[in-house]
């Protein structure tokens, strides 16, 4: 019987850095430059959305329903945090990379004691003891960080949203997941499932928020996530900038004359004691009307 095997790439922390090396050697010889045009690949982008669609309503969607229905809350969020544990390892790496030793040294903080008291990531021990759980790195913030553009939107088969320079990245983000290097196929598999499923059941509650286009909200979503992560939640806000200057507005622009004066006096004592000799004369009248 003949045995048909597909090859597998290896699987070497030192492939690891040699990619790492490769990739930053290119980031400095030739980047990728932002288009004015986000997705001039639209076409082809809206093809692969409506697979991923179909791939998605027929199996992955039924299949994250039943886990989420099967699992039970506590162990739902134990199976959770376990994944997101082991996604410290890939954290540290990139903010070594991206030169953020506070926020490597937070994520090896968190690592080192959920691996340890939190019974292997079972539990977040490390979010009471003020380390609260950080955004996700990966080598596509790293380039970005490096200089590389993210060149146009791209949307991948079975992974979904994505740039150029986010998918060409996704090798290092795979060498660089301690799951990768589990070397017994059928844990791999169960492995590689569970932690499919398990995203794919924390984006039921999203949906709801979907509003018209959905090619259209995916990507803006996706986008703007990215520059948020990219610079670690750092907004700048440029509204009004360069509309008004500091001598726009002067002192000698507000005078009181052109407003007119305020007569602040309140007037509430006059009227309240001329509605009290009124009340009183009032019931002076009943009175003698009364006798």
């Amino acid at each position: 019987m003949l045995n048909f095997s597909c090859p597998k790439l290896p699987k070497s922390p030192l492939f690891l850095s040699v990619l790492i090396s490769l990739f930053g050697s290119s980031a400095n010889a030739q980047q990728l430059e932002a288009p004015k045009d986000p997705d001039p690949w639209q076409g082809f982008n809206r093809g692969v959305f409506a697979f991923n669609e179909v791939l998605d309503k027929c199996c992955l969607k039924p299949l994250a329903i039943g886990y989420k229905a099967v699992m039970p809350d506590p162990l739902e969020v134990g199976v959770s945090n376990i994944f997101a544990n082991v996604k410290e390892v890939p954290n540290i790496l990139n903010g070594l990379l991206q030169a953020d030793f506070g926020g490597a040294a937070h994520d090896t903080g968190r690592f080192l004691v959920n691996s340890t008291l939190g019974v292997g990531g079972l539990l977040d021990v490390a979010q009471y003891m003020h380390l609260p759980k950080d955004d996700d790195e990966d080598f596509g913030q790293t380039l970005a960080v490096w200089g590389v553009g993210s060149g146009p939107y791209l949307v991948l088969p079975l992974f979904g949203p994505s740039t150029l320079r986010d998918g060409v990245a996704r090798p290092v983000d795979w060498y660089s997941n301690p799951l990768t290097y589990i070397e017994h196929d059928p844990t791999e598999n169960a492995t590689t499932a569970t932690a499919l499923l398990t995203t794919r059941a924390g984006l039921l509650d999203l949906e709801k928020n979907i509003v018209g286009d959905k090619y259209v909200f995916f990507r803006d979503v996706y986008l703007q996530r990215r520059d948020y992560l990219i610079h670690n939640g750092e907004v700048v806000d440029d509204f009004g900038s360069g509309d008004f200057g500091s001598d726009d507005f002067g002192a000698e622009d507000f005078d009181s004359a052109d407003f007119g004066a305020v007569d602040m006096e309140p007037e509430t004592d006059e009227i309240s004691t001329e509605n009290q000799t009124a009340v009183l004369e009032r019931q002076g009248k009943r009175e003698v009307t009364a006798k």
